[in-house]
């Protein structure tokens, strides 16, 4: 039963948040940040979300500038899921670099280094 709900709980932050990234990188022409991953602890107190950034070169550059900004997503994200849980958790955002290791394990399986 426990699992169900955080799964249930990880879909929802992690459709909201892919919906105010996009809002808020609308601005930004060329960027684009995806909610790939969201995971809740078992107690809904955190919140470790993988994100995908394109392009590349900005990735280190916008995931300063999400970090920094944390307080306001949170914020956010709980006006838009208030009604659904009582407590947000707090956000800690990870850069999900799965999409680089596999197009480097495509690679190598081609012989190009």
């Amino acid at each position: 039963m426990e699992g169900t709900r955080l799964n249930k709980v990880n879909r929802l932050l992690q459709k909201e948040l892919g919906i105010l990234f996009q809002e808020q990188t609308q601005s930004l022409k060329g960027t684009f940040v995806s909610v790939s991953t969201v995971r809740v602890s078992p107690d809904l107190g955190l919140a470790k979300v993988y994100l995908s950034l394109f392009p590349q070169e900005k990735a280190s550059e916008l995931m300063n500038a999400i970090r920094y900004n944390t307080r306001t997503l949170r914020y956010d994200l709980g006006q838009r899921i208030g009604k659904q849980l009582r407590k947000v958790p707090e956000l800690v955002f990870f850069q999900d670099d799965s999409l680089d290791y596999i197009e480097h394990i495509d690679e190598l399986l081609q012989g190009h280094p």
